[in-house]
């Protein structure tokens, strides 16, 4: 992995955990990674109930749009994470995936988003801790 890894998180609409995931892993580990998500089937909008979800704890989510996959997100990052879209992703030598099996939060209230956006946040805490971890800081 280079000093910067790449995450790409992929789910089918790019609408709901994808973009949730890709948005904990921005707020969380800052420039310390490259953060990319998409859809096999890009949604015509993020959903709403992640949109309340994630603005809840801080993190506005409200102009980011779904994006189709393409095999240059996939080959241009070092991990790549699945949520319920099957084998669409394309797999090249040498790239790390991983599927994370979570709830899809299409058609479903606030209510049920914020245990799917709770569970995304402890992923992606463990994910940060394996490729990123925090740099001790320099002492003075």
């Amino acid at each position: 992995m280079a000093d910067k890894p790449s995450v790409l998180f992929v789910c089918v609409h790019n609408a709901g955990r994808s973009q949730m995931a890709a948005a904990w892993l921005t707020h969380l580990a800052g420039d310390r990674v490259e953060v990319r998500s998409a859809g096999s089937a890009p949604g015509a909008a993020v959903n709403p109930a992640a949109v309340e979800a994630m603005a809840e704890v801080g993190i506005d989510i409200s102009r980011e749009t779904p994006k189709l996959l393409t095999v240059d997100a996939v080959q241009e990052s070092d991990v790549c994470i699945t949520m319920g879209c099957g084998n669409t992703c394309p797999v090249f030598p040498g790239k790390r995936y991983l599927d994370w099996k979570l709830e899809d939060p299409a058609g479903q209230g606030v209510e049920a988003v914020r245990p799917i956006r709770d569970e995304i946040k402890t992923l992606v805490e463990g994910l940060i801790a394996e490729i990123a971890p925090a740099r001790p800081e320099a002492s003075a």
